[in-house]
């Protein structure tokens, strides 16, 4: 993606969700998200192999969603984290699907991830809301807008660089 310059098309949108559906990509930026960021620590959390490993870690920093910095002067090992551009999308993604996940699984064998809100330091529950009226907004209660009513453009415009949408009273629901 970053050897398209600054304007963004439909496409990248295309080449994001192709190099997201690419084996092992998904799981490996999930890791990076929660914490396991050097090439050892991924191996373990995701018993994948070294060269499969090496070539998706390259694969991803190439795509500008990972960045890696060295962390022994005296060896090649590379710490791995999330780009600015790639928590964008890649944390309420990642929340979303893990929720969604922990919500549905079944059996006992279920790890929970929690998150905490780094700007209150309280634990979260992210929900999507809506830039209106700021209630959670469910699967069931959207559609595509009708010709005339009103296009994305105008509410992501209205919804951006305001305030923040108030939460709802209580714990938000799973997202979605």
């Amino acid at each position: 993606m970053s050897d398209h310059g600054d304007r963004v098309t439909f496409q990248h949108g295309q080449e994001f969700l192709a190099a997201i559906s690419e084996r092992w990509n998904y799981q490996i930026l999930r890791e990076v998200f929660f914490g396991a960021g050097r090439f050892g620590e991924l191996r373990r959390a995701l018993g994948i192999s070294a060269n499969i490993l090496t070539a998706r870690l390259n694969s991803l920093t190439e795509l500008g969603l990972l960045t890696k910095r060295a962390y022994r002067p005296d060896k090649p090992w590379y710490e791995y984290a999330l780009t600015d551009s790639a928590r964008e999308l890649v944390v309420p993604a990642i929340a979303a699907v893990t929720r969604w996940a922990e919500t549905h699984a079944t059996g006992t064998d279920i790890t929970h991830h929690p998150l905490v809100h780094t700007t209150c330091g309280s634990p979260t529950n992210p929900y999507l809301a809506c830039s209106s009226c700021h209630q959670p907004v469910e699967a069931s209660a959207l559609r595509p807008a009708s010709a005339g009513e009103g296009g994305a453009g105008e509410g992501a415009a209205a919804g951006r660089g305001g305030a923040a949408p108030a939460a709802p009273d209580g714990p938000g629901p799973q997202a979605r």
